[in-house]
């Protein structure tokens, strides 16, 4: 396939409407004078990205387009596709789309964590629930409020954000700022954000980010092995792919392990009766450790330290925090999945099942099926 169907036009523009309809009366109903001018920066954010989208089929037939830009969106159309085929994922307009934006990044998330706990703050929205950051659209007004929860003796850490979804109240585009992503990583990011249509849990971040994690892995892994099974047409290219995958794994693994290691050693450490200024102290040697080992890690991939925004902050509570929400409970949803012979329809009514439970009940379910190297309680 090469692009969106000619139905999605008209259904896409309607729900736009319909959406922004919900959407204005959302905000009117629950924004109080104190977070108006939030969501109205929110509002004008995404109708921003609704005005520049149109679907792919119409870029590829009469968009001014890179040659690198046209193969890019072409190969996009084939994942979305798969997606709804082999994976399961909704089939809707999302990600049949494309809009350039004209940034490097469509929004801004910023992460706030106290000074002695590994447990970012929540912000709650009518719509979303609490989540464990609150997102902006332009990037001197994230820090802006960054800056604002420094004040208060919070650690902080913004954070650029390729895509993100809507949850289907809009049709979610491809966007310039990860169109030119490797294949792999392209792939992971569009099943990532579908998984997000398919439950959505208020209040619970953790379970949301690992359950779309474990999807994406999973919708890879699958997308990989379609494509090497194609590998006759273009043997290169499916090795390279292939390469890519594994390569991704290894460093996401090592990432994950370095970053474990540390919370538990700062867990122990925030836990100890001891002054605040002994803690600051421990503290810093504890982040100062993190920041050699990961910049060590980073040269041995063979990239350049100067690319990581990681390197260049300052790093703290919650930038660890931040990668934990992603992670922590991924084990145990691959791990459900296996359970069900890799029957994708038949892990998502699982999972929408454990959904349904009460949060604690939710996490006692999922701490059950991690592994048993992993069976410490997961930090909340």
């Amino acid at each position: 396939m090469t692009g969106a169907s000619p139905q999605f036009t008209r259904p896409l523009r309607m729900k736009r409407k319909l959406a922004w309809v919900a959407a204005g009366l959302a905000l009117l109903s629950f924004a109080s004078c104190s977070s108006l001018g939030y969501y109205w920066q929110a509002m004008r954010g995404q109708f921003e990205i609704s005005t520049k989208q149109r679907p792919i089929a119409d870029w590829l037939e009469n968009g001014s387009l890179t040659a690198q830009t046209r193969a890019q969106l072409q190969r996009v159309a084939e994942m979305r596709s798969f997606a709804s085929r082999e994976l399961g994922l909704p089939d809707n307009p999302s990600y049949r789309s494309y809009a350039d934006l004209g940034r490097s990044y469509v929004l801004w998330n910023v992460f706030a964590a106290p000074e002695f706990s590994n447990e970012l703050l929540q912000s709650c929205f009518p719509v979303a629930g609490c989540v464990t950051y609150r997102g902006f659209f332009a990037e001197e007004k994230a820090r802006d409020y960054a800056a604002a929860m420094r004040r208060q003796g919070h650690d902080t850490y913004v954070g650029g954000v390729p895509a993100y979804s809507t949850l289907g109240w809009f049709d979610d585009p491809v966007l310039n700022t990860f169109i030119q992503y490797p294949e792999a990583e392209l792939a992971r990011l569009i099943f990532h954000e579908l998984a997000h249509q398919i439950v959505y849990v208020k209040d619970d971040s953790m379970f949301n980010e690992s359950f779309a994690t474990a999807v994406e892995e999973e919708g890879i892994k699958r997308w990989v092995a379609a494509r090497s099974a194609d590998a006759a047409a273009a043997p290169a290219n499916a090795t390279e792919l292939a390469q890519q995958w594994q390569r991704g794994n290894q460093r996401r693994a090592q990432f994950r392990s370095m970053v474990a290691r540390y919370r538990e050693q700062l867990a122990a450490l925030y836990a100890e009766t001891i002054s605040d200024a002994s803690k600051r102290q421990r503290k810093a040697r504890v982040f100062a450790a993190l920041k050699s080992e990961y910049q060590q890690l980073v040269q041995s991939w063979g990239e350049s330290a100067s690319r990581s925004a990681w390197l260049k902050d300052e790093l703290n509570n919650a930038h660890l925090a931040s990668v934990a929400t992603y992670t922590e409970l991924v084990p145990a949803f691959h791990a459900m999945l296996a359970q069900r012979g890799g029957d994708l329809r038949a892990f998502y009514a699982e999972v929408k099942t454990v959904a349904g439970a009460d949060k604690t009940q939710r996490l006692a379910q999922l701490e059950g099926l991690l592994p048993s190297a992993a069976q410490a309680p997961v930090q909340k």
